[in-house]
């Protein structure tokens, strides 16, 4: 009988011990868990040129924005190619409460439109911890213009509000490969209310690519480029391709320029591009963002 006694307590001990010890390492393995880290800065801001990036602003900001694009080179040394005259201006603020919905109006010299916009952060990139290989973000915009006396065999255009009105629709798929390299696609889709000729379609798709090369601390190349997938209108117009070169100064970003595109909203640089690279027919633009943090000092997401 001690010897049965004896035996059982050995075994109660032993067992004690090891799920004792199993529960420690279950423990450790739960302590050790990486926390999840996610990518900052896959592009520097909102937008690269003219298309919008992945990007949305970091919590409580409000970002002002300038963008503004002169004439065509082509227009000659008159015209001091394309500075003296016909420029679109763009001025903008853009706000975020949180870190994902953000939200934007904006008023362009061109076409006088006035865009209002939301940007939602669907997915983020993260490092480790996460297993998440892509940013997704989701945008939808509309577009109201405010030109008067727009005749179309002698009939006013613009009757009613609602043949004023545009509208976009986006996707952004984004991978920051390295501190070095980002890029991005976007499938997107732009649609009128009215069209100029009974032949047009309301509706345009698009397939776009943007990416990024950081070369320097505070500089980067940009290029970005729109391809229009169905025949929308016999007239001639071409896809939107830019070059830029990014400054970073501050709460300011720089951006400059070349593209064949003068608009300066979607509705307007995915559809009505009616210039292209082989004639010349580029311009110099910028963009300057100044983002203001309303809750101290401003960090990126």
């Amino acid at each position: 009988m001690k010897k049965i006694i004896l035996s059982l307590s050995i075994l109660i001990s032993g067992s004690s011990a090891f799920f004792a010890q199993s529960s420690e390492e279950l423990l450790n393995m739960v302590a050790e868990k990486p926390k999840k880290e996610y990518v900052t800065a896959t592009f520097k801001t909102t937008r690269l040129i003219n298309f919008h990036t992945v990007e949305v602003l970091s919590k409580r900001s409000l970002d002002f924005r300038i963008s503004h694009r002169f004439g065509d080179f082509n227009s000659g040394a008159y015209n001091a190619w394309g500075v003296d005259g016909g420029a679109n201006i763009r001025l903008a603020l853009e706000y975020t409460h949180g870190s994902r919905l953000m939200f934007g109006i904006g008023r362009t010299s061109g076409k006088k439109i006035v865009d209002g916009f939301l940007k939602f952060r669907l997915l983020k990139q993260t490092t480790k911890g996460g297993g998440m290989p892509i940013s997704v973000t989701l945008f939808s915009s509309v577009y109201h213009t405010f030109m008067q006396n727009v005749l179309i065999d002698g009939i006013n255009k613009y009757q009613n509000i609602p043949d004023r009105l545009s509208y976009c629709n986006q996707i952004m798929i984004a991978r920051k490969f390295s501190s070095r390299f980002s890029f991005q696609l976007t499938g997107a889709m732009v649609h009128f209310n009215m069209v100029d000729k009974i032949t047009d379609k309301n509706d345009c798709f698009i397939v776009g690519a943007v990416t990024r090369f950081k070369f320097a601390k505070r500089q980067a190349i940009t290029l970005e480029y729109a391809h229009r997938i169905n025949q929308y209108s016999n007239d001639k117009y071409y896809d939107s391709f830019g070059v830029g070169y990014d400054l970073e100064t501050g709460g300011h970003v720089f951006q400059i320029h070349l593209t064949n595109s003068f608009g300066l909203t979607e509705d307007q640089f995915y559809m009505y591009t009616n210039t292209t690279w082989q004639n010349f027919g580029v311009r110099l633009g910028f963009n300057i963002s100044r983002v203001f943090s309303l809750q101290g000092k401003h960090k990126a997401e």
